[in-house]
C-alpha cells in the first residue's frame, strides 16, 4: 500500500458562530490510500483550538503514518493514540479501500433504503439572524433543534422562551449547547431557567476539566447535561471509565474527530450503556468526505433519538456528497 494527504481549508458560507468566536474557515486533511488500483479516502478532521491533537507535528505526524501505511494497525493505533483525528482518517481510508466508491459501512441507509433522524443546529448571532435560522429549520421540518448559547443569555433565553410559548415540548425538542460560556454560579442558575423551559438537555455549560464542579451539577441539575469537550484528550480506555464514574452525566456526545473515531466512539459508547449513561453522535465541521462516514457509522450503532450530524451546506469549497435532507431525515442516494 501507499499513501499520501493533503490540506484542505473549507470556506464558510457565512460565518459561524460560537462561544469561542465566530469561525471563517476550517482547515482539514484528506488521507488517501492506494493498494492494487483501488484508493481509499478518508479526512483528518483536525480542529484547530479544540483538537487533542492540534500540535505544531501534526502535519509530520500524518507524514509519518503515510511513511509507514504497511505497518501493523495495533502498532500504528497505539503510535496514534495522541493523534484522534489521524487515527479517525486512517480508519476511514482503510474501510473505503476496503468497501469502494462511497461506502465505509454499507447497510440499509447506504442502500438508500432507511434515515437517521437530525437535529437542526442554531449557529450565535443576533437575535433576528438566530430568529431567521429558526424559521427556516422550523419550515424544513425539523422537529429538533439544538442552540447555540453562551453569548448573550438574556437574548438567547428569550428566544428560547417564544419558541416555546409557539411549540410545546411534544411538538419541539430544544437542546442548547453552551461550549462552556458559563461559570459554576451562572450554571446553576441557567439550568433552573432551561428546566422552566423544558429544554431536552445542556451540552458543556462549564469549562472542561473541572470535574468537581461538574459532577456538582451532575448531579443536582434539573436538566440532563451532556459532555462534549470534557471528553476531548482523554484517550485511555481506564481514564474514559474513571471520568464517567466521576462525573455521572446524563449524557455524552461523541465526535468522532475528536475522541479517536469509530474505535474510541465505541469505547465511549460502551462504557456509558454500562452506567446508563444516554449519548448521541455529532459531526465537528468534517468536509462531505468525513460527514459521510460519520453518518454511515451512525445510522450502524441504532441510535434512537436524533442525532447532531451536519448536511454538508456549511461550505462553499465543499466535496461531492451522497447525503440529502429530507425534512429532518439525513439520505444517502446509492
Amino acid at each position: 500500500m501507499t499513501a499520501k494527504f493533503k490540506s484542505h481549508i473549507l470556506k464558510f458560507k457565512r460565518p459561524g458562530g460560537t462561544s469561542r468566536g465566530v469561525l471563517q474557515t476550517k482547515e482539514t486533511f484528506i488521507l488517501e490510500v492506494s493498494n492494487e488500483g483501488k484508493t481509499g479516502v478518508g479526512e483528518c478532521g483536525l480542529f484547530r483550538g479544540l483538537s487533542h491533537d492540534d500540535v505544531p507535528d501534526y502535519e509530520d505526524k500524518l507524514q509519518w503514518l503515510c511513511e509507514n501505511i504497511n505497518a501493523d494497525e495495533t502498532f500504528l493505533q497505539k503510535e496514534l493514540r495522541h493523534y484522534p483525528s489521524i487515527w479517525f482518517g486512517y480508519e476511514q481510508a482503510m474501510l473505503n479501500l476496503k468497501h469502494g466508491d462511497t461506502l465505509y459501512f454499507p447497510s440499509k441507509f447506504t442502500a438508500g433504503q432507511d434515515s437517521i433522524n437530525i437535529n437542526g443546529l442554531i449557529w450565535m448571532g443576533s437575535a433576528s439572524f438566530m430568529q431567521k435560522q429558526i424559521e427556516e429549520k422550523l419550515a424544513a421540518g425539523f422537529h429538533c433543534l439544538k442552540l447555540k448559547i453562551g453569548t448573550d443569555w438574556p437574548s438567547e433565553k428569550k428566544i428560547l422562551e417564544e419558541l416555546r410559548l409557539q411549540f410545546p415540548k411534544d411538538q419541539l425538542e430544544l437542546r442548547v449547547d453552551a461550549n462552556g460560556a458559563f461559570s459554576t454560579d451562572e450554571a446553576r442558575h441557567v439550568l433552573h431557567e432551561l428546566a422552566a423551559l423544558q429544554i431536552h438537555s445542556i451540552e458543556q455549560p462549564i469549562k472542561a476539566g473541572n470535574r468537581e464542579q461538574m459532577r456538582e451539577l451532575c448531579a443536582t441539575t434539573p436538566v440532563p447535561i451532556a459532555l462534549d469537550e470534557e471528553l476531548i484528550g482523554v484517550v485511555h480506555y481506564q481514564d474514559k471509565k474513571a471520568l464517567l464514574e466521576a462525573i455521572r452525566p446524563q449524557y455524552i456526545i461523541l465526535k468522532p474527530s475528536l475522541v479517536g473515531g469509530f474505535s474510541g466512539s465505541d469505547e465511549w459508547i460502551s462504557l456509558a450503556e454500562e452506567q446508563q449513561i444516554g449519548w448521541w453522535i455529532t459531526s465537528a465541521l468534517e468536509s462531505n468526505i468525513g460527514l459521510n462516514a460519520i453518518a454511515q457509522y451512525t445510522f450502524t450503532k441504532n441510535a434512537k433519538i436524533p442525532q447532531g450530524l451536519g448536511t454538508g451546506g456549511l461550505f462553499t469549497n465543499n466535496f461531492n456528497s451522497p447525503l440529502c435532507l429530507e425534512r429532518d431525515e439525513l439520505w444517502m442516494k446509492p
